[in-house]
C-alpha cells in the first residue's frame, strides 16, 4: 500500500513523476509495483486539491489566457461503444487550463469532455479570482457562452481566431500549418495586443513534455478518468509551488505573492499531517 511506503520512497517516486517519467520506468528505478505507485499519485493528488484550494483563493489577476488540451481515458472516442457513449469517463477527455499571463501563475484547470457544461464550470473562476481581468481564448463557441452567462460586463474579453490549411485525403493528428490568425473583440473594448493566446499554449508544451499521457503517437494514456486527474492536480501543484519557471528565476506563485519560498514534496506531505493536526 502507498501509506506504508517510506516517506523518502515517496519522495522519489513523486520527484520522477514530476520530471516527465512513465509509471513504468519508476517501477524500475524505485522497486515500487505500478499500481502501488498509482495509489501514490491519487492520494497525493487529493493532498495537492486541498492544499491549492486553501493557497489560492482571492487572487488579483490582470490578464488570463484559457485554452484545453487533449487526453483520453480507456480508448480513443472512435472506439467507444454504444453502450458507453453517454460515460464521461472513458474516450476523449480535455483539460481546460486557466494561466495568469504576467505572473504564469495556473489558478484553475477542469478535466472532462468538450462540452458547453463543462466549460461553464471551468469559467466560473468566482472562487480564485476576486478581481476583474482580462480573458482571452481561441474561437471555440462554448467559450462565448460561458463567458457572457458567467461574467456579463465585468471583465473585457478577446479571442484568437484561427484559420488552418486543409488536407484532402489525408489523415493528420495534428491539425494543419495555420495560414491566418485574427483578434477579435467580444466583450468590453479590449487592447488587440492583449488578445492573445501565446502563453497558455506554450504551457500546453510543457504539459504534454511533463505527462506522457499528453504526449501525441504514443502508447501512454490513462486507464481510469482519476488516474488522468490525479496526474493533472499533481502536475499543477508542481508546476504552481515547486519548480523555479526560467523566465521568472521564481515559481509562478512566488512571483504572485502567494509564497515566500519554493515548496518541495517532502513539505507537501508534511502539511498534509500538520492540517490533519489542526
Amino acid at each position: 500500500m502507498a501509506n506504508y511506503l517510506p516517506l523518502e520512497k515517496k519522495v522519489l517516486i513523486l520527484s520522477l513523476l514530476s520530471e516527465g517519467n512513465s509509471i513504468r520506468s519508476i517501477e524500475r528505478m524505485s522497486g515500487v509495483h505500478r499500481d502501488t505507485i498509482m495509489r501514490l499519485t491519487v492520494s497525493v493528488g487529493d493532498i495537492c486539491e486541498r492544499f491549492m484550494q486553501h493557497e489560492m483563493v482571492n487572487l488579483t489577476v490582470s490578464k488570463l489566457q484559457c485554452d484545453e488540451i487533449w487526453a483520453y481515458v480507456g480508448k480513443k472516442q472512435k472506439r467507444v461503444s454504444p453502450e458507453e457513449i453517454n460515460n464521461p469517463y472513458i474516450g476523449d477527455q480535455y483539460c481546460f487550463v486557466a494561466m495568469d499571463s504576467e505572473t504564469k501563475l495556473v489558478p484553475c484547470f477542469r478535466l472532462g469532455k468538450r462540452t458547453k457544461e463543462v466549460t461553464r464550470t471551468f469559467i466560473d473562476l468566482s472562487t480564485r479570482v476576486n478581481t476583474p481581468f482580462h480573458l482571452s481564448t481561441d474561437a471555440f463557441p462554448a467559450y462565448e457562452d460561458s463567458v457572457d452567462d458567467v461574467w456579463g460586463a465585468s471583465i473585457t474579453y478577446g479571442q484568437v481566431v484561427k484559420q488552418y490549411e486543409e488536407y484532402s485525403g489525408e489523415k493528420r493528428y495534428s491539425p494543419g500549418r495555420i495560414i491566418r490568425a485574427s483578434r477579435k473583440r467580444i466583450i468590453g473594448n479590449p487592447r488587440r495586443k492583449d488578445i492573445s493566446t501565446s502563453h497558455i499554449e506554450r504551457q500546453n508544451l510543457t504539459m504534454r513534455m511533463q505527462m506522457r499521457r499528453f504526449t501525441r503517437l504514443t502508447n501512454a494514456y490513462s486507464k481510469k478518468w482519476e488516474n488522468l486527474k490525479a496526474a493533472l492536480t499533481l502536475y499543477f501543484w508542481h508546476y504552481n509551488f515547486a519548480r523555479v519557471h526560467e523566465s521568472l528565476r521564481v515559481t509562478p506563485a512566488m512571483e504572485h505573492g502567494i509564497a515566500r519560498r519554493i515548496w518541495t514534496w517532502n513539505d507537501l506531505l508534511n502539511w498534509q499531517e500538520i492540517a490533519k493536526a489542526a
